[in-house]
């Protein structure tokens, strides 16, 4: 069996590859990069590196040959992008004949009405209509998301968002790839769909992780979207990015976050990371 990761160099999908290595042998492991010299690491390891680019169809066709199981990690970028690439990795996997499909989704991709959500519904759809059997996992919220402003608490910034009693399902992305890595290296997975996060909680609860994180309290604010948005510009986030924050709150209130589900501590087999343990990994107080 050989299980191919790609975006192996990115923050998920390194953790799904570092996972995997302790699951299954290197030689059974290859990773699609844009550049090879960036993995050149996991290649000293046994694993088998391949030049693989989602805007160039023939280097996929090269990095998809002979891989039996594949992870297709969902690219950045506009919409138009990120649905044409995720297609041309579809295609490419159609072609070279690969067993199974896991890709990492979005909560409730077919239904939901997140902004993200259509490059997702779109992708998930062209991997149905191959035929090839597939896992979709469906990642919430990574708490690393959050990152930014944690970091600001730490150096003194309250918690602020304008998402009111919209709940999330916050969880470390370690935990997402490790869920990934159990899907590829196991069984039983083909055309399942999982919806994989945390509990559910709001921002309230958040403020309340990152106080027990750090062990003081931490001052939370709800706002309004324009005073969110002021505060946002203020802290230093680029005038092209305020939109996007600014819908993210909003999806978040409208609930398009809150799907409940045991999903990943099922593929886990254990619970998921705690939220304060997660949130002082990234404050560094541990």
């Amino acid at each position: 069996m050989k299980i191919l990761v790609t975006g192996a160099t990115g923050h998920l999908g390194s953790l799904v590859v570092k996972t995997l290595l302790d699951r299954v042998s290197a030689e059974q492991i290859a990773v699609s990069v844009r550049d090879p010299q960036k993995a050149a690491a996991l290649a000293e390891r046994g694993v088998d590196v391949r030049h693989g680019d989602f805007e160039d169809p023939a280097s996929l066709a090269q990095a998809f040959a002979g891989i039996d199981r594949l992870l297709i990690v969902s690219t950045d970028g506009d919409t138009e992008t990120r649905i044409r690439q995720h297609a041309n990795a579809v295609e490419a996997a159609r072609n070279a004949g690969v067993g199974f499909i896991a890709y990492t989704s979005a909560p409730n991709a077919q239904e939901s009405e997140l902004f993200l959500a259509e490059v997702h519904r779109e992708t998930e759809n062209a991997i149905r209509a191959t035929g090839i059997p597939y896992a979709f996992l469906r990642n919430n919220w990574y708490i690393e998301n959050e990152a930014g402003a944690i970091q600001g608490i730490v150096a003194g910034a309250p918690l602020v968002t304008s998402a009111g009693d919209g709940k999330v399902g916050w969880a470390a992305r370690g935990d997402y790839a490790e869920a990934a890595a159990a899907v590829l290296a196991g069984a039983g997975h083909e055309n399942k769909v999982y919806e994989l996060g945390g509990p559910l909680r709001t921002y309230a609860e958040l403020a309340g992780a990152v106080s027990e994180a750090l062990g003081r309290e931490v001052p939370f604010q709800q706002v309004d979207d324009d005073t969110y948005v002021g505060i946002m510009k203020s802290a230093g986030v680029p005038e092209f990015a305020l939109p996007i924050v600014t819908a993210i709150q909003q999806a978040i209130r409208a609930g398009t976050l809150a799907v409940e589900s045991g999903d990943l501590e099922k593929l886990l087999g254990r619970p998921a990371t705690p939220l304060t343990k997660a949130v002082a990994e990234i404050a560094g107080v541990q």
